[in-house]
């Protein structure tokens, strides 16, 4: 008896069918998309950290509140700080992970402190003399988000995690300096992930009456 041969890519093959392609994204500019993609970090962050947002309408070169409510603030019940947000595809996951070359022995021959690992980051002057003005009544950070250059590499989803690449830095510039014309260049330190963890101590030092 003949037995019809199986067609091609069928359960018995043994090359692996063809992916499907990608479904068509939206043509919403990527500059856009960006800034959303970071709207939804911060309230992921917010969210599991217990805290609550605010937009102002319209914005001044800050982009939201967020306020802390907990019993040992010492300051009020609840503290609030404004967050200036800030979207790259030019850097690459793990910005400046590994800190610069120790420095030579003092005169003691003890080695010098090795600086904290950081990244660069170039701001408009304008927004940079928001972020470092002091001294202020409510608290200023900046939250920087690194992201791929393509879209496709945004997101993950599974059954057990929904991932968002690649990360959020935030720094606190009061009293920086403005040095460029236009633009000054400003230094993120790339251990301040800032997540729910981070931003629960940020508002406890600012509720104990300290910056964040």
């Amino acid at each position: 008896m003949a037995f019809p041969r199986p067609e091609p890519g069928g359960l018995l093959s043994e090359s692996p069918r063809p992916a499907a392609p990608a479904p068509a994204r939206g043509s919403l500019a990527t500059t856009a998309c960006m800034e959303t993609l970071q709207i939804g970090y911060l309230h992921a962050v917010a969210a599991a950290a217990g805290c609550s947002l605010a937009q102002p309408f319209p914005d001044h070169g800050i982009d939201w509140h967020i306020s802390h409510t907990a019993p040992g603030h010492a300051v009020d019940d609840e503290v609030t700080i404004k967050v200036q947000l800030k979207c790259t595809y030019q850097l690459g996951p793990r910005p400046a992970v590994q800190p610069p070359p120790r420095a030579p022995a003092g005169p003691a021959g003890r080695a010098a402190p090795v600086p904290a690992p950081t990244f660069a980051f170039t701001l408009d002057n304008d927004h940079l003399a928001k972020l470092a003005r002091t001294p202020v009544a409510v608290h200023r950070i900046l939250v920087v988000m690194i992201v791929p250059r393509s879209r496709d590499d945004w997101l993950r989803a599974g059954h057990d995690s929904l991932q968002l690449r690649h990360c959020c830095y935030w720094t606190n510039l009061a009293g920086h300096p403005v040095t460029g014309k236009q633009r000054t260049t400003v230094r993120i330190p790339a251990t301040r992930v800032f997540d729910d963890r981070a931003l629960c101590e940020i508002m406890t030092r600012v509720g104990a009456g300290g910056r964040p």
